[in-house]
């Protein structure tokens, strides 16, 4: 479940969306009038991925997903209406899905890019690398599968942490500039400092969005400390 991981984050000092959990359809107005607006984001909270494309076993075939956009605070209200008690089932959950008690109500983006980067330790080397591309939301075994070239692995020296260097070629494979790019000198030591210090073994923000006022922010993170939890990344690591 991603709030903690972004909470995590946060107070390492990344950019992180404003949001506030709610358990019931009665907090979803005082939740969605708490955040700056006019932009929501309604998001289901399970131990699974693939909220996003989920379907609710209640609903029709046409109802949306487990995150949904929100234009208005009435929105957020019937969204959360519609998901909170349901069942939600995504590739993860299985047939059996599993029931939405708790829904993140979440200061929406204008989103202009959506890339990918996770932090994982490479087997190998031993070192915590950035594995990062240009093609964010998206299925990242997928896109390892289809475009490997659109992922790239950067290694981090543990003795120098992340250097210029390593944030130029960050940079360069995101295709970043502008404020994005002032922003990335920062998120990217934010997040191998998170990671270190905290012993994670997988750190994923999918999606790292560009927004369109130029800004970096981390949309959705997921965190382990599980030793095998890298494991569907080590086909990414070959692909360099």
């Amino acid at each position: 479940m991603n709030t903690s991981a972004k909470e995590l984050l946060k107070s390492y000092g990344a950019p992180v969306a404003a949001g506030v959990a709610i358990f019931s359809v009665d907090e979803a107005e005082a939740a969605a009038k708490s955040l700056p607006g006019p932009l929501y984001v309604v998001k289901s909270q399970i131990h699974a991925g693939g909220r996003g494309k989920g379907k609710f076993k209640e609903l029709g075939p046409d109802a949306k997903g487990g995150v949904r956009l929100a234009k208005t605070i009435d929105d957020v209200v019937a969204f959360s209406k519609e998901m909170l008690g349901n069942t939600t089932v995504t590739k993860q959950t299985g047939e059996a899905g599993k029931q939405v008690n708790r829904l993140y109500i979440e200061d929406g983006a204008d989103i202009a890019r959506e890339l990918y980067t996770s932090l994982l330790v490479d087997r190998t080397t031993g070192r915590v690398s950035f594995v990062i591309s240009t093609e964010g939301g998206m299925d990242i075994e997928a896109v390892a599968h289809d475009t490997p070239e659109k992922i790239v692995a950067v290694d981090i020296d543990p003795m120098t942490g992340v250097t210029e260097a390593n944030i130029a070629e960050i940079v360069s494979t995101l295709k970043l500039d502008g404020d994005a790019k002032a922003d990335a000198a920062k998120l990217f030591p934010i997040l191998y400092k998170a990671f270190t210090d905290t012993d994670m073994s997988l750190l994923e923000v999918n999606p790292l969005i560009v927004m369109t006022d130029g800004h970096l922010r981390v949309l959705d993170a997921k965190v382990s400390f599980d030793n095998n939890a890298a494991f569907r990344h080590e086909e990414l690591k070959a692909l360099r």
